[in-house]
């Protein structure tokens, strides 16, 4: 019993100094070769501290090449620019002034769903709000608001005192700001088509006034409780909608 506490406390103290070497990032910081060091490294340290058969040595010897490698791919990949972006991938914009990329997300195997849960752990709940978002190459995503939906900053608060103005552009965030997503990639989602109090009908005429052939065609379409619709084909540019000023042609 007391081999298996001190073999579990330097496979500890090893495993513990690898991670200091990689520096101080968060796990969802890490670029994929260090996420793969990770994961092998957590299998690895098992081994010698489970299994008193198995000489520590053979848990401790691949763990220090491993850190030999990482150390002289962290070197490389600062060195070239190229292997950086063979190693660590390259950020890509899956947003832009047009709208969604459509190639990018493909490219990446990102779906709508996981697009709109990024975009709104950024702090913004509508596609047209944004003016670029970008996927790092550690996988978080970073947007770039359009100029009226930018944060509020202290020379903004300052020209606003300044100015003695009584009333702001800033938007308030309640449910009918909230937009519904009706159709994503191509299908229609029946819960939310509920939910908006649409009927498929509505979609069809939609279809007709966008000239769009078919549901899957379409790349976006979503709604929110003011009748603003986001509308875009697939690798087409974005349109707004109002249903309320379509209600005479549905």
């Amino acid at each position: 019993m007391f081999t298996l506490i001190i073999r579990a406390l330097i496979v500890y103290l090893i495993v513990l100094f690898v991670f200091r070497l990689m520096g101080k990032r968060q796990l969802g910081q890490m670029q994929p070769f260090e996420f793969v060091l990770a994961l092998i490294i957590a299998d690895l340290a098992t081994i010698p501290m489970a299994e008193s058969s198995v000489p520590i040595l053979h848990g401790i010897v691949p763990l220090l090449t491993l850190v030999t490698l990482h150390y002289f791919l962290t070197i490389i990949t600062k060195k070239s620019e190229i292997f950086n972006k063979i190693i660590s991938g390259k950020p890509v914009i899956v947003i832009n002034p047009r709208g969604i990329d459509y190639e990018s997300l493909k490219n990446l195997n990102i779906t709508i769903d996981d697009l709109f849960e990024s975009v709104r752990g950024c702090g913004y709940f509508s596609l047209d709000e944004i003016e670029y978002a970008i996927v790092e190459t550690n996988g978080n995503v970073n947007v770039l608001a359009k100029k009226d939906f930018s944060p509020v900053t202290i020379n903004d608060i300052s020209s606003f005192c300044e100015s003695d103005k009584r009333s702001t552009n800033l938007q308030k965030i309640d449910e009918n700001t909230i937009p519904i997503t009706i159709i994503a990639d191509g299908n229609i989602n029946k819960n939310n088509l509920k939910l908006a109090n649409w009927s498929e009908n509505i979609i069809n005429n939609i279809l007709k006034i966008t000239n769009t052939k078919k549901i899957k065609d379409i790349l976006i379409l979503t709604v929110d409780g003011n009748g603003k619709i986001y509308f875009q084909r697939k690798k087409e540019n974005f349109i707004i909608l109002n249903y309320n000023n379509l209600k005479e042609n549905l």
